[in-house]
């Protein structure tokens, strides 16, 4: 960010028809206003390993140790040529930070219950204007080692290394994978209803015992399967626990998949749906609901993801749960509406909002007007999406607007070279122009000779098309067979792939690369910013992958040459800006402002991988980075704490350089001030998490400490000690002796006043935290 100019800046943030009618002098000026009610920031920014700018103008916190460190001073030379990684949640010492509820908590009327593995998205329902008491949403994405030793894609060392379910759960799952632990990791999916209330002893949030507090899991209503007529007629339990044994939980959906799909699923339940799970991001409405994301339904602890063209699965995939369970796979990729304060109402599946890998849900909701919501397919090659609803809004707060969803128009986003862009209705009527691969592919060919993955765009396979023999699933067309591919796609119409609107829906993400919307750079989350709406876009990695080529006109795919500053392709901040004032019109313009990669790289904003953003009450942007845990402080994950390669001459894909960055870390970028446009640590994660889900309520940010200790051993004490080669702000390199844990033990490691065990070496958790200002008076910031 500091790369841009100020007024470049303030136009970002400010809003590009507010910046255009105000003028330079008048923006200046109002800019100057704001800063001056914060003059400088008040609070000591968290010292990463890497230089930052901020660093250069701001005394900085250095981390020393659990909830210790020292204070930094201004300098030109902010080099570091040793950093000790400490495993915690690391914040300025002007706050706090606390752990509200974490995996294996036991805060549900049935005691054999409990909170789901690896805590994601957060949202907060209030029961008082004070916000002093609600109810948390948690959702619950995935199972990752150290949970069990079974759900390794490969051991490295680890499968005979201590795990944690026994520990936390309080009884051993069996020691090789079947029915039971299948069952057990589903139901770690999903997500969690906890009412909390802040004490006012020291104005923290903590459970509150209430009999609507429950579960909504991968297995949510099993018991339907009886009706079946079909083998899994008798798959109702998992195991003899009570919730184990199956339940009438079950959700349904609306929109046009449920009566032209659902009707057709082999399952035979027709609109009845076998729980929900793969749960990453999602939004939380005016009128007091959630919307949970269903993301990477796809793997093994999943369903299967390929569609007939009567948008039904192509078959179970052999050794996934949904094969065990009978759960088919149309019904899952949805965003799913939930009602945390009203058990009566039963979770459903929107799926006018389109099936793939949903990563979060951003409204617009205004009286009067239509309601519109902004998602992403996060994944490498996805697609930037946009609903408008057939009817309008009456009040935002009313329970009735969830009808909203069951009607309106899915579209998918084209973006332009020239700054510009277009809605694509995803329709049987719309017609099919994929954009190309050699077109995709253009910039990395013409710098490289040679391009990722072919330039591959998937397009879906139907018997007779292309020579193909088969219908349902992917057709690969590539830079290699583009030439006998791609015409037999051209000037049709989705009714010649789909059968039907709900069909269409059900494979949005094939059926979006055919009407020549644009794969990008795997869309995390999207926010409106609160005044402006203008949409603000967490792109968080341009490197290409199996499902697709985002494009290189648009997107930074790769290195693109070898000099070691050269700019680096791990994500970016774009916005879009729409052309209609409601934003129900079908074009628009779009702006990067951000590029991922070191602050001493061409372009760069200091950040890797951004991924969940939120605004906080004065329209400051905040947000998390997602970098791989196999690439953490420049070690893969196992036992063997084996060094990656930071190569700096190297082009391509050079994922490994986000080892350079650190355990993941939360950013503050204010929009106003001297400091606007600023990229401004404010914390860090502990070892191999990632920090996700952040939701403010009052003078606390709520927010979720994922997978700590991710695919490596329970820390032992093991200390893992490597150089590793950093770019200075002025594109030079230096060295860095990096020291870190080889695993995690957070949060048993910190005190037990802040919800931990004072254990050294105890068992890593998946956890809710709290962070407040200390003596806040009320406000967060």
């Amino acid at each position: 960010m500091s790369k841009l100019s100020r007024r470049q800046i303030l136009i970002f943030f400010a809003g590009s028809v507010s910046a255009t009618l105000w003028g330079t002098k008048n923006l200046n000026t109002a800019s100057s206003n704001a800063g001056k009610k914060i003059t400088s920031l008040n609070f000591t920014p968290v010292r990463l390993p890497h230089p930052l700018p901020i660093y250069q103008k701001h005394k900085s916190f250095l981390p020393t140790g659990i909830g210790q460190g020292q204070e930094l001073n201004i300098s030109e030379d902010i080099k570091l040529t040793s950093y000790n990684v400490v495993d915690d949640v690391v914040v300025p010492p002007e706050y706090e930070r606390y752990v509200i509820v974490s995996w294996g908590d036991r805060v549900f009327p049935n005691r054999d219950e409990y909170v789901g593995y690896n805590c994601d998205y957060t949202a907060f329902i209030p029961l008082n204007k004070t916000k002093d008491e609600g109810y948390l949403w948690v959702n619950h994405e995935y199972v990752s080692y150290p949970i069990s030793s079974l759900v390794l894609e490969s051991a490295d060392n680890l499968a005979e290394l201590p795990t944690a379910f026994e520990s936390v759960i309080g009884w051993a799952l069996p020691s090789s994978k079947n029915i039971q632990t299948e069952g057990e990791f589903l139901y770690n999916l999903g997500g969690s209803i906890i009412r909390i209330s802040r004490n006012k002893t020291n104005n923290r949030f903590a459970v509150v015992k209430d009999a609507k507090n429950r579960r909504i899991h991968g297995l949510s209503g099993l018991g339907i399967n009886s009706k079946r007529k079909d083998s899994y007629q008798n798959i109702t339990t998992w195991g003899n626990l009570s919730y184990q044994k199956g339940d009438q939980n079950y959700l349904i959906a609306t929109g046009p998949a449920a009566t032209e799909v659902f009707n057709l699923s082999s399952d035979g339940l027709g609109n009845k749906i076998i729980g929900t799970a793969y749960n990453c991001s999602g939004g939380t409405t005016p009128w007091g609901t959630v919307l949970s994301a269903e993301e990477n339904f796809q793997n093994q602890i999943g369903v299967t993801e390929a569609v007939k063209s009567d948008g039904t699965q192509t078959g179970y995939t052999d050794g996934s749960t949904g094969k065990t369970f009978g759960l088919v796979g149309e019904k899952y990729g949805w965003i799913v509406e939930i009602d945390p304060a009203n058990p009566k109402f039963r979770p459903r599946k929107h799926t006018w909002l389109g099936r793939y890998h949903h990563e979060n849900v951003a409204m617009r909701v205004a009286a009067g007007k239509k309601l519109v919501a902004y998602m992403g397919d996060d994944r490498r090659g996805g697609h930037t999406w946009k609903f408008v609803s057939a009817d309008k809004v009456s009040s935002p707060t009313s329970k009735s607007n969830s009808r909203l969803w069951e009607k309106g128009t899915l579209y998918v986003a084209r973006y332009n070279p020239d700054g510009t862009g277009q809605w694509i209705p995803l329709l049987l009527t719309t017609p099919t122009n994929p954009i190309a691969p050699t077109v995709l592919s253009s910039v990395e060919f013409a710098a490289l000779g040679k391009v990722q993955k072919d330039g591959h765009l998937p397009l879906p396979k139907r018997k007779g098309i292309a020579g193909q023999t088969e219908d349902g699933g992917i057709c690969k067309c590539d830079r290699t067979n583009e030439a006998k591919v791609l015409p037999a796609y051209q000037n049709k119409k989705l009714s010649d792939f789909y059968t039907t609107q709900g069909a269409v829906l059900s494979d949005a993400f094939l059926a979006a690369n055919l009407i020549g919307g644009t794969p990008t750079a795997r869309p995390e989350d999207i926010e409106v910013h609160p005044r402006t709406q203008e949409v603000f876009i967490a792109y968080t990695d341009g490197a290409p992958g199996s499902d697709g080529y985002p494009d290189s006109r648009i997107f930074q795919v790769a290195k693109l040459n070898n000099a070691v500053n050269a700019t680096q392709q791990s994500g970016g901040l774009y916005k879009i800006i729409e052309d209609s004032a409601d934003g129900t019109g079908l074009t628009f313009r779009w702006q990067r402002l951000a590029q991922g990669g070191e602050a001493g790289s061409v372009s760069g904003a200091g950040f890797a991988n951004v991924d969940n953003l939120v605004f906080d009450d004065f329209a400051n942007v905040w947000g998390v980075t997602d970098m791989s845990t196999n690439t953490h402080n420049g070690f893969n994950t196992g036992a063997a704490g084996k060094q990656t390669t930071i190569d700096r001459t190297a082009t391509g894909n050079v994922s490994d350089l986000t080892g350079v960055f650190g355990n993941n870390w939360l950013f503050f970028s204010p929009t106003t001030g001297a400091n606007a446009g600023q990229v401004i640590p404010f914390a860090h994660g502990p070892v191999r998490c990632e920090m996700t889900g952040p939701t403010f309520v009052g003078d606390t940010l709520i927010i979720s400490v994922q997978h700590p200790g991710e695919d490596c051993p329970i820390n032992d004490g093991t200390i893992l000690s490597r150089s590793i080669e950093l770019l200075d702000l002025n594109g030079t390199t230096f060295n860095q002796t990096r020291t870190v844990p080889r695993g995690s033990s957070w949060p048993s490691n910190i005190s037990k006043d802040d919800g931990g065990k004072g254990q050294p070496t105890g068992i890593p958790l998946p956890s809710v935290i709290g962070i407040r200002r200390k003596n806040s008076l009320g406000r967060f910031i």
